[in-house]
């Protein structure tokens, strides 16, 4: 796949793509003077802004979801409570985990001071709408008989009607933000606000297909609220007076995802044609959703290639959403208006702030981003609204603009902007969110139209949807939560962003580079934007063909001679100082940065590690170089100890000689340079032995090493066999410490040697295998799930110490969660690790693929195959499998690659399955994918694992946030990238001087009384 093709026809998406990353201010620099153009009429939208929010509150904010946010709030701990038992009680099929997860929302908080509070939300749907026998209790007003209902409910956790009732309250909640069910439900409930004089825009819950076979049924979802929106659009309605319908594109594919173009293309884009032919016939405009941002580079190239489709020329009804919120807002209204004039039409355009920013933040900062593609203060995102609006209103003509928000003075600026520019009613539009801004709505919806954005479907698929609304609108800053702060005046929640920005734009929030408060975070890149996507593959193609010349053995000889320099060599090194030896990997953590696009086709072409593998080597690489320096610095200035007068007490820490680092092929960047980097900075040498199949990634990195100015008798490299060189190695006297990751069984022969070697006892630090597993209830949400599990076991080609060997599953889900996986599993690509699309390449060697084989064939005939993915291609692959077994016991040994044995386990045996797992022996990482407390709790205390991960993968460990190593047979410890690691290189002295033995204790004789 080479994306590179084409591009000439999307230079202005490319230079889009490019401003992504932006400094903020100079993004503020730019919209600030778009944005200005609305302080013109600052006296009269200050007037009818502080109208309007006087309004609201004298009326009441209503019965929706901005009534429930301002009963508990996002910053409570009950509020949290309650949405999370919202999103998961609904799905959860059993009795005994839904009683857990009632038991856990209710245990230890204070529900009580929402009671007595007379006509809150809470008390107006029965303090959880406890409908028992489908009767609304009445608890009087004072809310006594509410408390007295919950304390009872709390002593009843485990009765049928309890549980029953909470999960008609937690339908209640659902209704509060989804119209209906099913479409007809949400055409019937839309009528009473279409008869108002509203319009809507039908937005059928569910994005992000992990199959095709999903994919498809959101198509056909699609298609049936289409035509049933269709029949009840009156013959001769004005397109977009009408109701629409909004499409999110990652329902439509399961890899909705730039590095997989071609398949969008030839796969995405013919589904969406298909609805959009439907929604013409029927007269339904279609709004392609906004979704990550990572996604909207591939949008842009989907959205272009539709509106060139000549079987849609003429037709206005194809929309785009854009979000303020992203840096790239502004310029993707100019790309839009240049795509309106070739040929001419309008393109209905819905302007939002955006509701995924949390995320963003979040994502950006772990992938080491160059800064955050979105704004990282409200106020800025004000701006860019502002600046966004005032671009849309100067193009009459050009847009159909529909302004979606809840803030008064945003409907303000607009209102009034656009009557003083001519522009007339019908025109363009605001919306709303159903649940959401109706009181400020209502008083707008007489002289401009409005829309209500309804999402439809089941409450149990409501996550997405709910908490995205949630963090939105029940921010601290937003103008929701403020509304309700009847201490604050309307003035001083009405105030001017523009002014905000201009007296004050300091973001609270680091860039992703300086996110640790004592080093520099590892630069990363956006694999779904197409300029940096464009860029690495240009830096990566003159690498593609270099020569893969050997690196020679070395023979027993020469490693005497290693061994010799490096100890003659450890005394000068030894006594270079913390610091400078810190500003060496420093300098050789930028030197790895620098050099990446190498690195990563280095650990490609030799390691079959794919271009995302090899980022994250990169990456892993230059943060360990960057926290160790960091950290022994601190370690190895001597500390004073208390004691008697009289004494003096140091303790320091001292380099123990020459280290053996013996590293794996699976990283054979990343941990064959965080060993070294340990070592080299608490001042050992380093004889640094590389697996036998990845010499050359390792010898890369050496001269790195070497050119950032680690002498050459320091840090020497011995590539070898395992059994000649490798035993040399431990075998010799003048090894100090032996770092060892790989197999169990090796390491244990290592130990081994090292205790016969008649020298001083010196450390092992291992780090081993694992037999890992994965518990998945059933209040888990499976979509989360399987994502978490297809990456834990399949990504690296299941090739990492870390991936999931063993997945159980509660019984009441696995039938579901199990086919979501085989359908997941369908669209995994196995290939070229150098291609972006690739999301699998081959394993180590054909050693490894034999045994691997092996193994699936007794599993074939012992197990139930569940699943395999597609293998198209020759070579050393080895397609990922999906076994069921009876028992962890049938498994004796790990088998390093992509198997995941699958074990199904009844509620309540939670203890057993424990029990189960630490049977193994083995102890790295362990997953727990669950909504309820006490289960992750449970687990959590009793399996014995290094690394415990809750509702997220089970790799991918940052150095110093995650550190890594296991214990029993997966590792000595202590853990890697921790805060104890440097401390097994090092030999602790202490140094005690009787000050009182030469003239007597000063310090007591000439203390003062």
């Amino acid at each position: 796949m080479m994306l590179a093709c084409g591009m000439a026809e999307n230079a202005a998406i490319l230079d889009i793509s490019g401003r992504a990353f932006m400094d903020e201010a100079d993004s503020l620099r730019v919209l600030l003077p778009a944005a200005e153009k609305f302080s013109a009429y600052e006296k009269d939208i200050m007037a009818l802004a502080s109208t309007w929010t006087r309004q609201i509150r004298a009326h009441g904010i209503g019965h929706g979801v901005e009534a429930m946010l301002e009963t508990y709030g996002l910053n409570t701990e009950e509020g949290v409570a309650l949405m999370c038992l919202a999103e998961a009680l609904l799905r959860i099929p059993d009795a005994a985990t839904a009683d857990a997860l009632i038991h856990s929302t209710f245990e230890g908080r204070h529900w009580e001071q929402y009671l007595g509070s007379g006509d809150t939300w809470l008390v107006q749907v029965s303090s959880w709408g406890l409908l028992l026998t489908g009767k609304v209790v009445d608890f009087g007003q004072d809310g006594t008989g509410v408390l007295r209902a919950v304390k009872k409910l709390a002593n009843k956790m485990g009765e049928p009607v309890i549980r029953e009732a909470l999960k008609k309250a937690m339908q209640l909640i659902g209704s509060q933000f989804v119209l209906g069910e099913t479409m007809a439900q949400a055409l019937r409930h839309a009528e009473p606000f279409m008869q108002r004089g509203y319009r809507f825009s039908f937005d059928i819950l569910g994005e992000g297909a992990r199959s095709d076979a999903q994919a498809k049924q959101y198509v056909a979802d699609y298609m049936d609220g289409i035509a049933r929106i269709g029949k009840t659009v009156p013959a001769g309605t004005e397109l977009f007076a009408a109701p629409g319908i909004s499409v999110k594109l990652s329902a439509l594919h399961p890899r909705y995802q730039l590095v997989q173009r071609e398949r969008v293309m030839a796969e995405l884009l013919p589904r969406l044609k298909q609805i959009v032919l439907a929604a013409r016939t029927a007269n339904i405009a279609v709004s392609i959703d906004a979704e990550e941002s990572s996604r909207l580079d591939v949008e842009m190239l989907i959205f272009e290639r539709l509106l060139d489709d000549p079987a849609l020329a003429g037709w206005n009804g194809i929309g785009f959403v854009v979000q303020a919120y992203q840096k790239r807002a502004f310029y993707v209204l100019d790309w839009l208006a240049a795509l309106a004039n070739k040929p001419k039409r309008v393109i209905p355009l819905r302007l939002v702030k955006g509701a995924y920013w949390d995320s963003e933040i979040k994502w950006a900062q772990q992938a080491g981003l160059p800064s955050y593609p979105v704004f990282t203060r409200k106020e800025h995102t004000d701006v860019s609204y502002l600046a966004c609006a005032d671009k849309i209103l100067a193009q009459r003509g050009v847009f159909f603009p529909q302004f979606a928000t809840h803030n008064a003075r945003t409907v303000a600026s607009i209102k009034i902007a656009a009557e003083r520019q001519g522009w007339k009613k019908g025109t363009y539009e605001f919306q709303r969110l159903h649940g959401m801004g109706e009181a400020l709505h209502d008083m707008i919806l007489q002289d401009v139209p409005s829309r209500i954005y309804a999402p439809v479907g089941t409450h149990k698929d409501l996550l997405a949807y709910l908490i995205r609304r949630l963090l939105e609108n029940g921010a601290n800053s937003s103008f929701v939560h403020l509304l309700t702060d009847e201490s604050k005046a309307p003035e001083d929640i009405l105030a001017d962003p523009v002014k905000v920005v201009k007296t004050e734009h300091h973001s609270p929030i680091p860039l992703p580079a300086d996110i640790y408060p004592d080093r520099k975070n590892s630069y990363g890149m956006d694999f779904g934007n197409l300029a940096q996507l464009q860029m690495l593959q240009s830096t990566i193609a003159p690498h593609k063909a270099s020569s893969l010349a050997g690196v020679k053995d070395v023979t027993v000889d020469a490693l005497d001679q290693m061994l010799a320099d490096a100890q003659k060599t450890f005394s000068g090194w030894s006594s270079t100082s913390a610091e400078q030896r810190a500003v060496i990997l420093e300098r050789a953590a930028d030197l790895i940065e620098d050099q990446a696009a190498e690195l990563m086709t280095l650990c490609a072409r030799e390691a079959g590690r794919t271009l995302a593998d090899g980022m994250s080597e990169v990456r892993e690489a230059a943060d360990a170089c960057r926290y160790y320096a960091r950290q022994a610095i601190d370690l190895l200035t001597p500390r004073m100890l208390a004691g008697p007068a009289g004494e003096s007490n140091m303790l320091s820490l001292a380099p123990r000689g020459v280290f053996a680092c013996i590293s794996p092929w699976n990283f054979p960047l990343a941990i064959f340079t965080a060993q070294i980097a340990a070592a080299l900075v608490t001042g050992n040498c380093v004889v640094a032995k590389p697996a036998e199949q990845t010499p050359r990634v390792a010898a890369r990195a050496v001269e790195l090493l070497h050119a950032a100015g680690i002498p050459r008798e320091v840090l020497q490299l011995a590539v070898g066999k395992g059994e000649t060189i490798g035993a040399a190695l431990i075998a010799d006297k003048r090894v100090s410490g032996v770092v060892f990751t790989g197999g169990t069984d090796t390491a244990q022969a290592i130990a081994k040697q090292l205790g016969t070697r008649g020298a001083p006892i010196v450390p092992l630090i291992a780090e081993t295998g694992g037999q890992n597993c994965m518990v998945v209830d059933s209040s888990a949400l499976l979509e989360q799930a399987v994502d978490d599990i297809l990456l834990s076991a399949f990504g690296s080609a299941g090739q990492r110490c870390s991936s999931l060997r063993v997945l159980f599953v509660q019984e009441d889900i696995a039938d579901d969660l199990l086919g979501l996986l085989k359908g997941a599993l369908q669209e995994l690509r196995l290939g070229d690790p150098l291609d972006p699309a690739t999301d699998i390449g081959p394993v180590i060697d054909e050693a490894a693929k034999k045994s691997l084989l092996a193994h699936i064939g007794e599993m074939k005939t012992t197990a139930k195959l569940v699943a395999v993915a597609p293998m198209p291609v020759q070579g050393c692959f080895v397609a990922p499998h999906i076994f069921e077994i009876a028992s962890i016991g049938l498994l004796t040994r790990e088998h390093f690659g992509p198997v995941l044995h699958v074990i199904r386990f009844a509620a309540g045996t939670l203890p057993k399955l424990a029990n189960a797992i630490n049977s193994t022996g083995y102890g790295l990482t362990f997953g727990i994918h669950s909504r309820v407390d006490e289960h992750i709790r449970l687990l959590a205390s009793r399996v014995r694992a290094g690394n415990i991960y809750v509702n997220r993968s089970m790799i991918g460990a940052t150095i110093g946030v995650q550190p890594f190593g296991g214990e029993g047979l997966s590792g000595t410890g202590p853990k890697t990238g921790g805060p104890h690691y440097l401390l097994r290189f090092l030999s602790e002295r202490a140094l005690t001087i009787n000050t009182a033995a030469i003239g007597g204790n000063v310090s007591l004789l000439i203390r003062e009384n």
